[in-house]
């Protein structure tokens, strides 16, 4: 058997309607899946820093169960087993007059808690790495917990947050394939589709993951563009390119004198 090369650029320069649907439904559910995480990790670190025990341990005991078991048993546990039990059953709806099937809420749903665990370690330890002395200052200035880590905390923390945040979102955009088990219709099960129709697996596969490695280089450009951004903020030469961040060959960052935000303030 040889390998097809008119079907493999077939599908990788002209591909078909349903395979450019299941494309835009990578990338939407793993955009909005990750702008859930996001938040719901920042209140899972927050309740872990909180001077709160029971908070702490709630905190605690989710990020263990979590991180400890595989997202794709939690996926078929939120889909199909909460609607054996009869906790809870998803059902297709509608948003702003776009159907959004019960598969892919369950999706979104099952990413948004399995990346959380993750990404509130990530925003923890951001947090942590800023100087106790700039909390300490924050209070001398009058302000209150919440003002200091929007105003001061936070901006701080972010640049150190961004590289790992970005491989984060990374892979979650390649675990979207672990989603064709509870029936999402995203880009792998629609290869996987014409894989069966067309007995041409390894064709069609070596398109997919061209698409994945084009999705994923997307990214890690852009992310590239928001730590250059993050870090002259901060008066942080870093001069990489986008090259530089894909192959390798960076070179070392010098830091500026610049001000902090407390004395930015004060």
């Amino acid at each position: 058997m040889s390998f097809d090369w008119s079907f493999f650029f077939k599908n990788l320069f002209t591909p078909s309607g349903p395979f450019l649907q299941g494309l835009a439904l990578t990338v939407i559910v793993s955009i909005v899946a990750m702008a859930g995480a996001l938040v719901v990790g920042l209140l899972i670190a927050l309740m872990r820093r909180s001077e709160i025990t029971p908070l702490r341990v709630v905190a605690s005991f989710y990020i263990w169960l979590i991180r400890g078991t595989p997202l794709l048993v939690q996926l078929v546990i939120i889909y199909t087993g909460l609607a054996a039990a009869n906790v809870v059953r998803f059902q297709d709806g509608e948003i702003g007059g776009i159907l959004i099937k019960a598969a892919v809420q369950a999706a979104i749903v099952g990413l948004i808690i399995n990346e959380s665990a993750y990404i509130s370690e990530i925003i923890r330890a951001g947090l942590d790495s800023v100087p106790v002395g700039q909390h300490e200052a924050a209070a001398t200035l009058g302000m209150s917990g919440l003002s200091a880590m929007r105003w001061i905390i936070l901006p701080q923390a972010l640049r150190l947050m961004v590289p790992p945040l970005g491989n984060s979102f990374n892979g979650l955009m390649k675990s979207t394939s672990i989603l064709s088990i509870i029936g999402v219709s995203e880009m792998f099960l629609v290869a996987q589709s014409i894989s069966a129709a067309s007995f041409k697996t390894f064709e069609i596969f070596a398109a997919v993951a061209l698409y994945y490695l084009a999705l994923t280089t997307i990214w890690t450009i852009i992310q590239a563009m928001i730590e250059r951004r993050l870090n002259a903020a901060v008066g942080i030469d870093a001069k990489v390119s986008s090259w530089q961040r894909l192959f390798g060959g960076r070179r070392g960052a010098t830091l500026q004198p610049t001000s902090s935000p407390i004395g930015d303030l004060v």
